[in-house]
């Protein structure tokens, strides 16, 4: 029975695997397996941006009552609750500032997902997603845990994406360019942070200390 099992087997090959020029084309245009995976972690991705707008949406009708109950203490030449209500507009601001950088992160990040489903190059496109995907997950761990423990998963699918993609991560990785790509990434959502924060919150009034100078201050 061996022999006639060998010989059916050398009249009828196994399937072989994918050579060298398959991996590269299945790394550039990834199969459907790796576009569902990528479609996946943009849903979660999207996701988690809903739960950070809804929660920056309840914060700012927080910011809002205190700011007033600021202006009112003043009014009323009572400084020593306008002081306390000024510090938790303070803390709440910086909260909401941190909250609106993950927030806009995650968009580029999602805008970068989209890029990749649609041009392919799946090494080259991830790799400083998922970078900027381990930073947002320890930046929101302090901040929104549930968040952060999602955050933990979307990257750890993203990884397996990568490593799904082909074998070529050691040859084509490039840690340094693609770590620092994921830092220009947080510095620029943390840039449009602070230009929203100046547009859309009121200052508080200058006796008081700005979230802004508080964070210099802790430095």
């Amino acid at each position: 029975m061996a022999r006639v099992e060998d010989f059916a087997k050398a009249w009828s090959p196994q399937p072989r695997g994918p050579n060298v020029i398959e991996k590269i084309r299945n790394t550039i245009n990834p199969p459907p397996p790796l576009r569902h995976k990528l479609a996946m972690a943009l849903y979660k991705l999207r996701v988690q941006n809903n739960k950070l707008e809804y929660i920056i949406a309840k914060m700012k009708e927080r910011d809002q009552a205190l700011f007033e109950k600021v202006v009112q203490a003043q009014m009323e030449k009572d400084t020593t609750r306008a002081a306390m209500y000024a510090a938790e507009v303070a803390e709440l601001r910086k909260m909401i500032k941190s909250l609106l950088t993950a927030k806009y992160a995650i968009e580029r990040v999602a805008l970068r997902l989209e890029t990749v489903m649609t041009m392919g190059d799946v090494l080259v496109g991830l790799a400083p997603v998922v970078g900027v995907i381990k930073d947002l997950r320890r930046y929101l761990t302090g901040l929104v845990p549930e968040i952060g423990i999602e955050m933990a998963e979307i990257g750890e699918m993203l990884e397996a994406v990568v490593t799904e993609a082909g074998e070529f991560t050691t040859f084509m990785s490039a840690p340094t360019v693609y770590n620092e790509e994921a830092r220009k990434i947080m510095e620029e959502a943390a840039a449009v942070a602070e230009q929203r924060m100046k547009a859309e919150f009121p200052e508080l009034p200058s006796a008081f200390p700005s979230p802004t100078a508080g964070q210099q201050e802790n430095k």
